[in-house]
């Protein structure tokens, strides 16, 4: 099976995660799938609007977990993994057609980040949006710490990175982040009216205005976005460490307490 998929609905592409038993973690096989995908969608002269979304509960539940937990701490692995994470994101960003996520319910973490490369933004009234990742003791290093400032503000930014809170649709749209906010069985309609409106103007136009909005709003984008890998590089590099200081703590302490059971019971015989 897939783990993305394409439709298309006349001159608007939908690229859909498709991994809904796993609330579309994305994993390194999803998101090998979904950068040609976005890739194919910018090459192709009939597309003028690209809709992302997911199939199933919830739009992204972010990172895979699990995957990432297997990485055990190893950082010679980050940076392919953010690659081909970062990939993604910077697809939807430099294309030179508008790019609309389709979020409802979920859409925290690395998915968040994704959705961060999008042009626009829609999303149903019960949607959850937050950057958990200082939680863990990481950063945000798909572009969220640098993406985010520039849609919501550096203050507002701040605050949902720093405090690694969720906040509701109805926040999200009152600082930014989100352009639209519906009702869930509204949701497919309402992008769909969205997607038209933007059809309605010349692509071109549209195309390369995008591209000089994101030029004047990110000017350093190269810089910060190499700053957030290593920053994190840092940081699990750090965590290793205290780990491995922590274990070797606990051993020395065992043997310690080893050594001291051994001498008591040497010394009790003298005591006889």
């Amino acid at each position: 099976m897939s783990l993305v998929i394409t439709e298309d609905r006349g001159a608007v592409r939908h690229v859909i995660l498709n991994r809904p038993e796993k609330r579309n973690a994305m994993n390194q096989e999803l998101l090998r799938e979904l950068a040609p995908a976005l890739r194919a969608a910018a090459d192709d002269g009939d597309v003028h609007c690209v809709v992302l979304r997911g199939e199933g509960p919830v739009f992204s539940a972010g990172v895979d977990l699990n995957e990432l937990a297997s990485f055990a701490g190893d950082t010679s692995v980050l940076r392919p993994f953010r690659t081909v994470f970062l990939e993604c994101a910077n697809l939807c960003e430099a294309m030179a057609k508008p790019v609309v996520c389709e979020i409802h319910r979920t859409c925290v973490g690395g998915a968040l980040e994704v959705a961060l490369g999008a042009d626009l933004r829609i999303a149903s009234s019960d949607s959850q949006f937050g950057l958990p990742e200082v939680k863990f003791g990481i950063i945000p290093d798909v572009g969220g710490s640098t993406r985010l400032p520039a849609v919501v503000g550096l203050g507002r930014a701040k605050d949902l990175i720093m405090t690694a809170r969720l906040i509701d649709a109805e926040e999200a749209e009152r600082i930014g982040l989100i352009n639209r906010v519906v009702a869930p069985e509204a949701l497919r309609e309402a992008t769909d009216a969205l997607a038209e409106e933007l059809l309605a103007h010349s692509h071109l136009a549209i195309g390369r205005a995008k591209r000089v909005i994101d030029a004047s709003a990110r000017p350093a984008i190269a810089q910060t976005l190499e700053m957030e890998i290593e920053v994190q590089e840092y940081l699990v590099a750090a965590a290793r460490e205290t780990m491995r200081a922590a274990q070797d703590e606990a051993a020395a302490a065992h043997a310690t307490s080893g050594n001291g059971a051994d001498a008591s019971s040497r010394s009790e015989p003298l005591a006889r």
